[in-house]
């Protein structure tokens, strides 16, 4: 893997004064970005046909279809979409061909929710009180599926956990697929009886209200799970061939391309063990297609996990069972034809798959961790070539036969540009650069790529570091560390940053964004370190990073902030108890501190059970360093939180005071994980008085935030 090495400082300096650079950002410039220093580049929505791009010229705000070897530019108009949508208004659901007005579905007091029109447009599904239900659009016919539900059963409608870690909160708590073929409805019965409820209590009114969530946390009884299926037009509902009894998980199901079975991805309670099944809708019966064990735990419904071809023959499944993420292609039933990549390095995404030359592109991070290319390999696994070029980070947008892709491109002292390059990587044409035309007269803090050595010597920790605009190695300036710190989430990479950071360089101070070896750059191998210990590598990193920046003659060691929100709040929090010799102020915001109050399926994944791991879920807790807090720790949280509950803060408030530390402590009323527009301003505005009053110690400027 190529290393970044960090530059020596007398380079840094040098880079930091040249003549041509005269002007300072105004405050406009720094905190709302302008007049920015940077143009928009005209939005790239995709392809009219392989040799043509869809570009929108945002002078006359009209699309255009663009040759991709003249670059002659013709009016575009979309192609005519399908008008069949359906909408809730007022709670009912209304139909819209297009044609006529919305017709009227339902006319009920009741909510419907997650509407959802077949793909022959034939029926409308939705759940109402938690049970399943679809209308014939042609004659007004109402059609029940389901008529068990209660306020622990759920029909098409998740249950928390799965809402918010598995399916995802995008589908809304849709639990419900329509086959291809419009001829069956797949979903998931959920049973929360044996799952706890959680108190959320919101403080409006003259008696508040509580809301009663059924949340398991770490160790608790998961919901009981069944997979159903029902035909369109109504049928006895066929179970798939689970036992709902097991301590199980099912993933996001997938169909057929013809609607014969559906794709049902399994998961034990340790999570170390994957399946994939496929059911057949008419009888319930299943076959094993897949079956994947790792030591530490296998990520259920993995980024882009499975891709079927067209061919009806093969499929590409991406895993990291190797300790590194790659691709393989497989037959239908499961067999594993070859590795299509393989090594000490990360692929990304599957970008296009060419089946008629049997070549796959498709993101990696090879020749180097911070930075995503364009690669290209051949079905066998042979002739892997990079398409992209230079030390940028690339965006891409393959054409439709993949003969060319545009990349947008950047990095951490470039900003954004565009080009065109065919399917070898010959560079075309440069379409676009989003450097504005006095970009270069103006003078700003430098913002580097470095690299730090792990403690142990084995990792080289990636960090992007903003210097003060006036940066003078004999000043000693203050430091924000803005970190996440959760596992395989990394969020240093070498792209182009913009200039939101460059008021705090202006007042001199500098910042720096890190991540440690199980931030998903060193890939699953590195990651895999965290199982049954969240935040001790987490902590060794992040004090190794500590100790650099205090060992230098122009860091203020008194003068360490870290911060972050959610895992990074709990990371903050960490730092100002455990890690408290070395870090003096923290920032942190809706913090886990301690990992038996958050959730089974996220908590377990990486520390199993708190039955089976006590010393892990102590080790790993913020309330069991609270002897050892010392520093400022400024702790917020929104008080309905429904992901990290207040209870997490709280516990810990209640330990800070009861040992007669000093902390700060601000409490969002209504507020989930994360804030409204009004919280958050606020959030910005206590913020900006923390770190002139502590970093910089003077007063922020009057008026200096405005809404």
């Amino acid at each position: 893997m190529k290393r970044i090495l960090f530059l020596t400082l007398a380079s840094t300096v040098m880079a930091f004064s040249t003549s041509a650079q005269t002007k300072r950002l105004t405050k406009a410039q720094a905190l709302e970005g302008q007049p920015s220093l940077t143009k928009s580049l005209n939005p790239i929505s995709g392809w009219s046909d392989n040799n043509h791009y869809i570009e929108m010229d945002m002078a006359d705000r009209k699309q255009y279809s663009v040759n991709v070897k003249t670059g002659a530019k013709t009016p575009y108009t979309p192609p005519p979409r399908s008008v069949l949508n359906v909408t809730i208004k007022d709670n009912d659901i209304y139909y819209n061909n297009g044609v006529d007005a919305p017709k009227k579905l339902t006319n009920t007091k009741e909510e419907e929710l997650n509407p959802t029109l077949s793909p022959d447009g034939k029926y409308v599904a939705f759940t109402r009180n938690s049970d399943l239900y679809a209308i014939e659009v042609a004659t007004g016919k109402e059609i029940r599926y389901t008529n068990d539900a209660t306020d622990v059963i759920y029909n098409g409608y998740s249950s928390w956990v799965y809402f918010e870690e598995i399916l995802g909160r995008g589908t809304r708590y849709k639990a419900f697929w329509w086959s291809p073929d419009s001829k069956h409805i797949g979903f998931m019965r959920f049973d929360d009886t044996k799952v706890p409820m959680f108190p959320i209590v919101g403080s409006t009114g003259q008696h508040g209200y509580v809301e009663r969530t059924r949340y398991p946390k770490a160790g608790d009884p998961n919901p009981e799970v069944k997979i159903g299926f029902v035909k369109a037009e109504g049928s006895k509902v066929v179970w798939a061939d689970f036992n709902e009894k097991d301590d199980q998980y099912f993933g996001t199901p997938y169909w057929s391309f013809d609607g014969s079975n559906m794709m049902v991805q399994w998961m034990n309670r340790d999570q170390n063990n994957l399946k994939f099944y496929a059911v057949d809708p008419n009888t319930g019966s299943k076959k094993e297609f897949y079956d994947e064990k790792q030591s530490s735990w296998v990520d259920l419904d993995f980024a882009g996990r499975i891709e079927y071809l067209k061919d009806n023959k093969h499929y590409i499944l991406k895993s990291d069972r190797t300790g590194w993420a790659h691709f393989y292609l497989h037959t239908l039933d499961g067999k594993l034809i070859n590795p299509l990549t393989s090594g000490s390095w990360q692929v990304m995404n599957l970008v296009k798959v060419d089946e008629k030359n049997k070549v796959v592109y498709f993101t990696a991070k090879k020749d180097s961790n911070v930075r995503t290319d364009l690669y290209r390999v051949d079905y066998n696994g042979k002739n892997l070539k990079r398409l992209t070029f230079g030390d940028y980070t690339h965006q891409v947008q393959m054409s439709p036969e993949a003969s060319y892709f545009i990349t947008t491109y950047s990095n951490v002292s470039t900003p954004t540009k565009r080009a065109l390059l065919d399917n070898n990587g010959k560079l075309i044409k440069e379409l676009g650069d989003s450097k504005a035309d006095d970009f270069d007269s103006y003078i700003f803090g430098k913002t580097e790529l470095i690299t730090i050595p792990s403690e142990d010597g084995k990792y080289q920790l990636p960090a992007v570091i903003t210097y003060p605009t006036d940066f003078d190695q004999n000043k000693k300036y203050p430091v924000v560390m803005s970190i996440y710190g959760g596992p395989n989430a990394g969020t240093v990479s070498d792209s182009w940053k913009g200039t939101s950071n460059q008021w705090w360089a202006n007042e001199g101070i500098i910042q720096i964004a890190v991540d440690h070896r199980a931030s998903g750059a060193f890939g699953k191998e590195g990651v895999a370190l965290m199982h049954r210990n969240l935040g001790k590598w987490e902590m060794i990193d992040y004090i190794t990073y500590a100790k650099w920046l205090k060992s230098k003659p122009w860091v203020n060691d008194k003068k360490l902030l870290i911060t972050g929100h959610s895992y990074g709040g709990y990371i903050s929090a960490l730092a100002l108890t455990y890690g408290a010799d070395y870090f003096d102020y923290g920032y942190a915001g809706a913090p886990v501190t301690s990992w038996e109050l958050y959730d089974t399926h996220y908590a377990e994944r990486f520390m199993d059970t708190p039955q089976d791991n006590p010393e892990g879920y102590k080790a790993g807790s913020v309330l069991t360093y609270v002897d050892k807090y010392k520093g400022l720790l400024r702790l917020m949280h929104g008080d309905m939180d429904d992901n990290v509950h207040i209870q997490n803060t709280i516990q810990l408030v209640d330990k800070l005071t009861n040992s007669a530390k000093h902390f700060e402590l601000m409490i969002y009323p209504g507020s989930r994980h994360g804030f409204g527009p009004n919280k958050s301003a606020h959030d910005r505005m206590e913020r900006f008085n923390f770190y002139y009053k502590n970093l910089l110690e003077k007063p922020m400027p009057a008026g200096l935030l405005t809404r």
